[in-house]
C-alpha cells in the first residue's frame, strides 16, 4: 500500500469548507465566523511549526531532544487543564494541574514502552513522542473535566458540605461524593470512545495508520492498546486532580476553605 501525499493545493481546497461555516455563521447571524477563522490559522501555524520540529528531532534522533518536546508539552497540557474551570484555586493551582496532567501521561506511556511497543533505544522519538501527545491529550480532558467539578461543585454544594462538617463528619466523607461524582464525569468520554469504537466511527490513530499504509488489522492491535492506555491514564489523572484539588481547598482544622478560591 502507497501513502498518497498531500499538496498545498489539496489542503487549500479543504479550507473552503471553513470559509463556508464563516460565510453560514455570517448569513445566520452565528457570530462564530472571527473565532473559527482564528481558530483555523492557528491550528495550520501550530502544526506546520509542530511538524518541522518534529522532523529535526526525529532526524537527530537524541534523547535529550525527545525529553525536551515532551516536557513543553506536558507544561502546556497542564496550562491548559489549570486555566479551563470558572473557579480557580487562589494559589498552587498550577502545581495541582501538572501532577494531574504529568505524573499519569508520564507513568503510563513509559509502561507502554517498556511493556507492550519496546522501542530501541526506549526513547525513540518516533514513537514516545507521538504516544505521550496522545495521552496527554486525554489526561488533559479528563483532569480538567475532574478538577472543574471540584473546583466548581464546592460552591454550589459548600453550604451542604458545611452541614455535614458540623453534624461531626470529617472534611475528606463531607466532599466524598463530590469527588467521586467528578471523577465519574471525567470518564465519560473515554467510555464513550470506546464504547463506539469500531461501531459507531474509527478512531482517529487508527485511521491515519491505516490511511498511512499500515496493515487494518495492525492499525486495529494499536487501537486497542491506546484505547486501554488512554482509560487507564484519564481515570489516574482525574483521581490526582480530585484528591489534591480537595486537599487544598481544606486546612489542618479540617474547615472547607472558600477564600482559596477565585472565580475568573
Amino acid at each position: 500500500m502507497n501513502v498518497i501525499s498531500l499538496h498545498p493545493y489539496d489542503l487549500a481546497m479543504a479550507s473552503t469548507l471553513i470559509l463556508l461555516d464563516a460565510v453560514l455563521s455570517l448569513v445566520f447571524r452565528l457570530r462564530l465566523h472571527r473565532g473559527l477563522l482564528l481558530a483555523a490559522l492557528r491550528m495550520v501555524v501550530q502544526l506546520v511549526a509542530v511538524g518541522f520540529v518534529l522532523r529535526y528531532v526525529f532526524a537527530v534522533g537524541e534523547t535529550w531532544l525527545t525529553l525536551l518536546v515532551i516536557f513543553a508539552m506536558v507544561l502546556v497540557a497542564a496550562r491548559e487543564a489549570a486555566a479551563r474551570p470558572v473557579h480557580r484555586l487562589r494559589h498552587g493551582g498550577f502545581l495541582i494541574s501538572l501532577a494531574s496532567v504529568a505524573t499519569p501521561a508520564l507513568l503510563t506511556c513509559l509502561f507502554a514502552l517498556l511493556t507492550a511497543i519496546r522501542p530501541h533505544p526506549l526513547l525513540s522519538p518516533q514513537y514516545a513522542i507521538p504516544l505521550a501527545g496522545i495521552i496527554l491529550g486525554n489526561v488533559l480532558n479528563s483532569a480538567s473535566i475532574a478538577f472543574s467539578g471540584v473546583l466548581d461543585g464546592v460552591g454550589v454544594q459548600a453550604s451542604a458540605i458545611e452541614a455535614r462538617l458540623m453534624l461531626g463528619d470529617t472534611y475528606r466523607a463531607a466532599t466524598a461524593e463530590l469527588g467521586r461524582d467528578a471523577i465519574r464525569r471525567s470518564m465519560i468520554p473515554i467510555v464513550n470512545q470506546m464504547s463506539a469504537a469500531g461501531v459507531v466511527t474509527l478512531p482517529g490513530i487508527m485511521t491515519g495508520q491505516i490511511l498511512a499504509g499500515l496493515d487494518p488489522m495492525e492499525a486495529v492491535k494499536y487501537q486497542i492498546l491506546l484505547m486501554f492506555l488512554l482509560a487507564g491514564g484519564s481515570c489516574l489523572a482525574s483521581m490526582v486532580a480530585v484528591y489534591l484539588a480537595a486537599a487544598r481547598l481544606t486546612d489542618n482544622r479540617g474547615r472547607l476553605r472558600l477564600d482559596r478560591l477565585v472565580t475568573r
